[in-house]
């Protein structure tokens, strides 16, 4: 079985975005819904801009797919774009003032020109719709095992939200994430994030956040402390930090490892035996500071990632900039975009870890067919469960 991975082709004004998913053990039940929706969620959130009200992003299955359900082949899928212009050059004209924070300067200089479109049209979040497409098929695979994936808006702004994500209240926080404006699941928060997010279109300026993802009924082991590219923090982190103007990821407690001690910061190992059959095997804690992983694998505890994400870089009044034709002072050039894109970015993450998620499951359980995936996944816990199993060797001085 190949390694589970995905590619992602197209621009933002292009024909569309394509996804190629290879590695996907066949007879996984393609829900379309629960894909369609993560498109649409992708596409929602306080602070979006006009973009969003043209696009209906929904995929289309290629290849790959026989009557509902993955056949073991590259899974295909296309996200065609309604506003396609790419070619036409009184809608999308030549970029010569790069914006400050984009890839516009950069890229023109790696690519030998003065003209910024081709950058900043592949270097577009509009992107995202590809690998959140990706991450809604890796759920579909995560479902067969129990696994079940929660992103949130943690912060817009100045003002975040205290709440607690548990095992136990994730379903009230899920109704009121999706009755959230800004996908945040606290109604005062909500609040204030709207308003400052008003007061930013009013200033001709963005706003930035936190974004954070729960993972529920990961078993342990899954990833590895052998190889530094197998470790699946290091993956997740990876995955994270890819999303377009994200700027820090943390595991767990994160960057608030650094002003604690040692006993502040590791969780105690207890064993109860009534949680055995849940998905800690009965190894439980006081506390999740590490997020889930120990050693580049996972501990049983929900996997715990945040993202930062950067205010966006067009603004409708311009940054200094220079013309990369004249090298005279300017501002920068505008394109259509958003005041606030944190709601976005979290349905981006929290599908972009899914997909890491589901990758380290095929590395460990890996089958041709989700059956025998199935199977090795039993064997598993099975053998964990029975550990030791055999009696440990009585060493006598």
């Amino acid at each position: 079985m190949a390694q589970l991975s995905y590619q992602t082709a197209g621009e933002s004004h292009g024909p569309g975005l394509v996804t190629i998913v290879t590695g996907l053990p066949a007879g996984v039940v393609l829900d379309e819904e629960l894909i369609n929706r993560e498109m649409s969620r992708r596409q929602g959130g306080y602070g979006r801009g006009g973009r969003q009200r043209i696009e209906t992003d929904r995929v289309e299955f290629l290849t790959g797919v026989r009557r509902g359900r993955s056949i073991g082949s590259p899974l295909t899928m296309l996200v065609r774009n309604k506003d396609s212009r790419l070619d036409d050059l009184e809608r999308t004209p030549p970029v010569y003032r790069p914006r400050p924070g984009h890839a516009d300067l950069a890229g023109s200089i790696k690519w030998l020109t003065t003209d910024c479109r081709e950058t900043l049209e592949r270097a577009s979040a509009r992107e995202t719709a590809a690998r959140t497409a990706a991450g809604a098929v890796a759920r579909c695979l995560l479902r067969e095992f129990a696994v079940e994936v929660f992103g949130f808006v943690r912060q817009i702004g100045e003002h975040a939200t205290g709440a607690e994500v548990t095992a136990d209240n994730r379903g009230a926080m899920l109704a009121a994430r999706d009755a959230s404006e800004t996908y945040c699941p606290d109604a005062a928060a909500t609040e204030k994030q709207c308003a400052a997010i008003r007061q930013a279109k009013i200033d001709k300026d963005t706003v930035g956040g936190l974004v954070e993802a729960h993972v529920f009924g990961c078993v342990p082991g899954v990833g590895s402390s052998m190889d530094w590219r197998t470790k699946l923090d290091a993956r997740l982190a990876y995955a994270v930090m890819g999303i377009q103007a994200f700027k820090a990821v943390e595991i767990g407690l994160g960057v608030g490892c650094a002003s604690r001690r040692g006993s502040e910061v590791h969780d105690p190992i207890f064993f109860d035996a009534a949680q055995r059959g849940t998905a800690t095997l009965g190894f439980v804690r006081t506390s999740n500071n590490a997020g889930g992983t120990e050693g580049g694998m996972t501990n049983g505890q929900p996997v715990v990632v945040r993202g930062t994400m950067k205010p966006i870089s067009t603004l409708l009044r311009g940054l200094p900039s220079v013309d990369l034709n004249t090298k005279e002072a300017d501002e920068s050039q505008y394109e259509r975009s958003d005041v606030c894109a944190v709601s976005a970015a979290s349905v981006v993450m929290e599908n972009v870890v899914a997909f890491e998620i589901a990758r380290g499951y095929c590395e460990k359980f890996g089958g041709d067919s989700v059956t025998e995936m199935g199977m090795n996944y039993d064997t598993f816990l099975k053998l964990a469960r029975s550990l030791p199993l055999e009696p440990p060797e009585v060493t006598i001085a």
